[in-house]
């Protein structure tokens, strides 16, 4: 007789605190919650973008979007996210569909924990 276990899928998310002080520190609280709020916004499109280009299996938008990703999410000191969005491009340039398949799922987690991460300490600053 078979077993089947429920594993729990848990993601850490790890923010730059420094960065998003620094952020704070060179805006103003004011001026940095509208910054990040907005890049926030950017990440969110970006992050369905990744997903609904997946779904039409359009490899070269999703690789697009995971970079810009990426690259927003580390300058805002979303340091899991700028991650998990590299991995996802370049596991998409390898063609390794059943690694992107895993990755896709690791993104999605990881990129709704981020910017509720990152939200709630600047809310909190």
């Amino acid at each position: 007789m078979a077993q089947i276990s429920a594993l729990a899928v848990s993601e850490l998310v790890r923010v730059d605190n420094r960065r998003v002080a620094d952020i704070v520190a060179e805006l103003g609280e004011t001026a940095a919650q509208h910054v990040i709020g907005l890049a926030l916004e950017q990440l969110a499109t970006a992050l369905t973008a990744v997903d609904a280009a997946l779904d039409r299996h359009d490899l070269a938008q999703a690789i697009a979007h995971a970079e810009r990703m990426s690259r927003l999410a580390w300058q805002i000191g979303l340091l899991s996210l700028a991650g998990v969005a590299m991995d996802l491009g370049s596991t998409a340039e390898r063609g390794d569909h059943a690694a992107l398949a895993a990755i896709r799922a690791r993104l999605m987690r990881v990129g709704n924990r981020s910017l509720t991460a990152i939200w709630d300490r600047t809310a909190l600053a």
